[in-house]
C-alpha cells in the first residue's frame, strides 16, 4: 500500500494539470453547498438573536388559546383578546406591567406616492406601546405618538419611502388615513425586522382602524417584577385567565416568531439553494468520472507495466483511488473555505439588494463543515471508483500495445438496459399524470427518464453527432469532417462529457417550460373566470400590502360608466372541523362578474346563514344543497350555515363564499384583495379605467389594470423566480464547461502524435484550432439537444402532476424563443469551453509531437 501511495503522489506531481478541471468541479460544488448551510445557520441564529433582543423585556404573552390554520399556511389566525383583561393581569402577583398589543395590516405611502413594501414581507401597523421594555420597537428619534394622526415608523420603512420626521403621508389600513410621522424606531437594534414595515399609532387610532370594535387586541404583553421567572409568571397568570385564553413565556413567543420566519422563508430559501447545490454536484459527478476514465485509458501501458513488474490488481486500483482521494480532500477543503467566503459575500450583498441580514458573526457549525466535506469526498471517490476498478483489471500484455486510446463504444447490453429504463419511465410517468394522478409516481418516472438518458447516451451519441455534425462537412470542409470524426471516436466519452451539460440544460429547460406554463395557466384562468373589464388589486404575490377598502367597490359601482363592481374579501373559519379560507363578497354580483361554471342551487339568497362552495369541496365534505355546514369562527362562536349553492370553478372566487353580513359579526380588520369591475355597454376601456382610477385615488390609489394587465401582473413573480433559477444554474453550467474543457485537454494530450502528423502534412494552426473548437461545439450540441428534450419532457410531467394535484386546470406551454436562447447559450458555451484546449493544441511543436509515444 505504501508503494501505491508513493506512486500516486509522484503521478499527481507529474500530471497536475490533468486534474485541474476535477479539482475545480469539486471545489465549486462543495463551496456552494457549504455556503448555503453556513448562510442558513447564520440567518437562523441572527433572527433568533434579533427576536430575543427585541422581546427581552416581555416575560409572558397572553393570547387566545386556539388558532384556525388554513391549508398552505404555517401560522393560524387567533381570536382577539379583550383589552379589559389588562387590569386583571396587572393585579396578578409578580406582574410589574402589562399592555395590550394591537396588530393589523397598514401600508405606508412613500414620498413618491408609491406604497412602501408589499411585495413579500408583511406591512404591519399597531399601537405604540409606551412601556419601552414591553415594546419590541425602540424609539430612535423623535417622540411617541400622543394624539390622533401621529405615528412612529421603523427607520427602514422611512428610508425606503423617502420619509422623515414631520412628513405627512397616507397609511392604508386599508382605508386611507392621513398620518404625521413624529418618530423613527428600530427593532432589536436594526432598522426593522428584515423587510417588514411597521407603523405605530396611538391605542385609540389602532382600535379605530385595525380592529372590528374597540376593546380588542391581538395579545397582551406582560413584564415580570424583580425576582420572578417567566415560568413562574405564566403559572401565576394561568388561573385568572378566562376560558380559551392562555399565557406563554416570552422566550416561547420569541421562539415561535423565529420558527415562523424559518418555516415561511429560511427553510424554503435554503432548501431551494440546496437543490441547486445537488444539481451542481450531480453535474460534477459526470465531469469527474470522465476525467478519471480518460486518465486511466491513457495509462493503460503504464498500468500494464506495473502489473508485469508484479503489482497486484488491488495495488493498481488503490493507486488510482489514492489519487482521487488526494484531489477530493484537497478540493473539498478549499471548497469549505470558499463556502465561508460565499456566505460572507451574501451577508454583505443582501443589504445592497434590499434584504438586510441581521447583524452578527457567521455561524459555522460542525454539520455545515462536515457535511459538504463528506459529500465532496464521496462524490469524487464515487465518480472515480469505476475507472479505478478498470485500471486494476489492466492485463500485463497491454504494455505491448502501441496506443492507449479509449475507444470504448456502446454495448448491446447498455442499449437494452437504457431501452428498459425508458419504457419504465414512460409507463410510470403516464400512469402518474394521466391514469392515477400521483406526484410520487410522476417523480419516479422523471428520475427513471433521467437515468434512461444517461444510460442511452453512448448509444445515441454516434447517430446524434453524425446528424448534428453533417453540416460541418459542407461548411468547414476537412476541418469540420475531422472534428466530427474526433467526436465519434469514443461514444462513451462523448456521452459522459455531454451528460454534464445535458443535466444543466435540462433543469434550465424544465423551469423555463414550467414558468411559461404557469403564465399560460394564469392567463387562461383570468380569461376563463374573470368576465370583468378592469381589476383593482393588491400585490400579486407575497404577504405584503394592506388590502383594499371594502368601501371601494360600492364607490366604484356608483359611477355612471360602471355596470358591476364586486369586492373579494377574505375570512377564515373551521368548516366541520377543518380550517378553510372564506371569500367574503356579494354573491349575486360575483356570479355576474366571474364565471363560476355550473351552479347548483342559487347565489341570490345566501343571507346571513347561507354558504356556497365548490363542487370539489362539497364532495370532500359530503355536502350538497340544503345540507348544514357547521362553521367555527376565530371569535370562538359556532354557527350552522345552509349550503344554498354549489359551483364548479374556484380559481379566483375561492372554495367557500359567504356574504359580508354573515362575516361582519366575526371579522377583525376588514379588507378586499380584489375589486372586479364591468363597464356598461358602449363605455370604452380607456374611459372606464380613467373613471375607476379617479375613485381609487381617494382610497390610497391602488393599481387599476385591464384584464390582460391583471393576468400579466399576477404572473409577475414567475420571471423573478426564473431569473434566480438561471443565476443559480450558471454554476452547474460552469462545472459542465470545465468538464468539456478538461476532456478536450486530456484528449489533446492523448492525440499529441496524431496532431503533430496533421500539422506535418499541412494543417495550419488556425485549422487545428477550428477542429478542436468544432469538436467542443458538437459535444455541447449533443448535450444541449438532449437537455432540451429531457427538460421539455420533465416540464410536461411537472405541469400535468400539478394539474392532477390541484382543482385548477393547468395549461402546458412551450416558449420557443426562450428555448432557442437556451440552445444558443449551450452552443456558445461549447465554443467557449474549446478555446483553451484549441490554443494549447495549436502551440504543439510539430517535431516533438511526432516523436511523442
Amino acid at each position: 500500500m505504501n508503494a501505491s501511495v508513493r506512486l500516486s503522489v509522484s503521478s499527481l506531481r507529474a500530471h497536475k494539470r490533468r486534474f485541474a478541471g476535477t479539482f475545480l468541479a469539486v471545489l465549486l460544488g462543495v463551496a456552494f453547498l457549504a455556503g448555503t448551510l453556513v448562510m442558513g445557520d447564520t440567518l437562523r441564529a441572527s433572527f433568533s438573536t434579533l427576536f430575543g433582543d427585541a422581546t427581552k423585556g416581555t416575560d409572558a404573552v397572553v393570547r387566545s388559546a386556539d388558532a384556525i390554520t388554513t391549508p398552505g399556511e404555517s401560522q393560524g389566525v387567533r381570536q382577539p383578546v379583550d383589552t379589559a383583561l389588562v387590569k386583571t393581569v396587572e393585579r396578578v402577583p409578580g406582574v410589574a406591567a402589562a399592555a395590550p398589543d394591537i396588530q393589523g395590516a397598514g401600508q405606508l405611502v412613500g414620498s413618491d406616492g408609491k406604497p412602501v413594501g408589499g411585495q413579500g414581507p408583511p406591512t404591519l401597523a399597531g399601537n405604540w406601546i409606551t412601556d419601552p421594555k414591553l415594546n419590541p420597537y425602540q424609539l430612535a428619534a423623535g417622540h411617541a405618538p400622543s394624539k390622533s394622526g401621529e405615528v412612529v415608523v421603523n427607520r427602514g420603512a422611512a428610508k425606503k419611502g423617502g420619509l422623515k420626521i414631520g412628513d405627512t403621508t397616507t397609511l392604508r389600513t386599508p382605508g386611507p388615513v392621513k398620518v404625521t410621522i413624529v418618530g423613527l424606531a428600530t427593532f432589536g437594534g436594526e432598522d426593522g425586522m428584515a423587510q417588514v414595515t411597521f407603523t405605530g399609532m396611538t391605542q385609540a387610532d389602532a382600535e379605530k382602524y385595525l380592529t372590528a370594535k374597540p376593546g380588542e387586541a391581538a395579545n397582551i404583553r406582560v413584564r415580570a417584577g424583580p425576582g420572578v421567572g417567566q415560568a413562574e409568571l405564566v403559572a401565576n397568570l394561568t388561573p385568572v385567565l378566562p376560558k380559551g385564553v392562555e399565557a406563554i413565556t416570552g422566550q416561547e413567543s420569541a421562539r415561535e416568531n423565529t420558527d415562523m420566519i424559518s418555516s415561511q422563508f429560511l427553510n424554503i430559501f435554503t432548501t431551494f439553494l440546496l437543490v441547486f447545490s445537488g444539481i451542481a454536484l450531480l453535474v460534477a459527478t459526470f465531469s469527474i468520472h470522465n476525467t478519471f476514465a480518460i486518465v486511466v485509458a491513457q495509462r493503460t501501458r503504464e498500468n500494464a507495466l506495473l502489473r508485469a513488474l508484479g503489482a497486484s490488481r488491488r495495488q493498481v486500483t488503490a493507486s488510482s483511488l489514492v489519487e482521487a482521494s488526494v484531489v477530493a480532500v484537497t478540493a473539498s477543503a478549499v471548497g469549505l473555505a470558499g463556502g465561508i467566503g460565499i456566505a460572507a459575500g451574501l451577508q454583505a450583498l443582501f443589504p445592497a439588494i434590499g434584504f438586510p441580514f441581521p447583524q452578527g458573526d457567521l455561524v459555522i457549525s460542525g454539520l455545515s463543515m462536515l457535511l459538504p466535506l463528506a459529500v465532496g469526498i464521496v462524490v469524487c471517490l464515487g465518480s472515480a471508483l469505476l475507472p479505478a476498478v478498470r485500471a486494476g483489471r489492466t492485463a500485463p500484455l497491454a504494455a505491448l500495445r502501441e496506443t492507449a486510446v479509449d475507444g470504448a463504444g456502446a454495448s448491446r447490453g447498455r442499449a437494452l438496459v437504457g431501452a428498459a429504463l425508458a419504457v419504465l419511465a414512460v409507463g410510470a410517468t403516464l400512469t402518474g399524470v394521466l391514469v392515477s394522478p400521483s406526484l410520487w409516481l410522476a417523480g419516479l418516472g422523471a428520475v427513471l427518464a433521467l437515468a434512461a438518458f444517461v444510460v442511452l447516451g453512448p448509444v445515441a451519441s454516434s447517430a446524434a453527432v453524425r446528424a448534428l455534425g453533417a453540416p460541418l462537412d459542407t461548411l468547414r470542409g476537412v476541418t469540420g469532417a475531422l472534428a466530427r470524426r474526433n467526436a465519434l471516436r469514443s461514444p462513451k466519452r462523448t456521452a459522459a462529457t455531454a451528460s454534464a451539460l445535458m443535466i444543466g440544460v435540462a433543469v434550465v429547460s424544465l423551469f423555463t417550460v414550467f414558468g411559461a406554463s404557469l403564465k399560460a395557466t394564469m392567463d387562461q384562468t383570468v380569461s376563463r373566470s374573470f368576465a370583468g373589464d378592469v381589476a383593482v388589486s393588491t400585490p400579486s404575490f407575497g404577504a405584503g400590502g394592506s388590502g383594499l377598502s371594502p368601501e371601494l367597490a360600492p364607490a366604484i359601482a356608483r359611477q355612471p360608466a360602471v355596470r358591476y363592481a364586486v369586492g373579494l374579501g377574505r375570512g377564515v373559519a373551521q368548516v366541520d372541523g377543518r380550517g378553510r379560507a372564506l371569500t367574503v363578497t356579494d354573491p349575486v354580483t360575483l356570479g355576474k362578474v366571474f364565471d363560476l361554471g355550473e351552479v347548483r342551487g342559487s347565489l341570490d339568497d345566501l343571507g346571513t346563514d347561507g354558504i356556497a362552495l365548490t363542487r370539489k369541496e362539497a364532495a370532500e365534505q359530503h355536502l350538497t344543497t340544503g345540507d348544514t355546514a357547521r362553521l367555527t369562527f376565530t371569535d370562538g362562536r359556532r354557527e350552522n350555515f345552509t349550503v344554498r349553492a354549489v359551483y364548479g370553478r374556484s380559481e379566483l372566487a375561492g372554495d367557500y363564499v359567504i356574504t359580508r353580513a354573515a362575516w361582519a359579526p366575526h371579522r377583525t380588520q376588514d379588507s378586499d384583495s380584489l375589486v372586479a369591475v364591468t363597464f356598461k355597454n358602449g363605455v370604452g376601456t380607456a374611459d372606464g379605467k380613467a373613471a375607476v382610477e379617479k375613485v381609487a385615488a381617494r382610497y390610497g390609489n391602488p393599481e387599476v389594470q385591464t384584464r390582460d394587465e391583471y393576468a400579466r401582473s399576477s404572473a409577475g413573480g414567475i420571471d423573478m423566480m426564473l431569473t434566480l433559477v438561471y443565476a443559480l444554474l450558471a454554476l452547474a453550467v460552469l462545472i459542465a464547461l470545465l468538464g468539456i474543457a478538461n476532456t478536450l485537454t486530456l484528449a489533446i494530450h492523448e492525440r499529441t502524435r496524431e496532431l503533430g502528423l496533421l500539422r506535418a502534412v499541412g494543417q495550419t494552426r488556425a485549422q487545428l484550432r477550428a477542429m478542436v473548437r468544432w469538436e467542443s461545439v458538437l459535444v455541447a450540441a449533443f448535450g444541449t439537444a438532449g437537455g432540451l428534450a429531457l427538460g421539455a419532457f420533465l416540464g410536461w410531467v411537472l405541469v400535468e402532476a400539478s394539474d392532477g394535484a390541484s382543482d385548477s386546470t393547468f395549461a402546458f406551454a412551450i416558449p420557443p424563443v426562450r428555448l432557442v436562447v437556451v440552445a444558443l447559450v449551450g452552443l456558445a458555451a461549447g465554443a467557449l469551453a474549446g478555446l483553451r484546449p484549441a490554443r494549447r493544441a495549436a502551440r504543439l511543436d510539430v517535431l516533438r509531437a511526432i516523436a511523442t509515444e
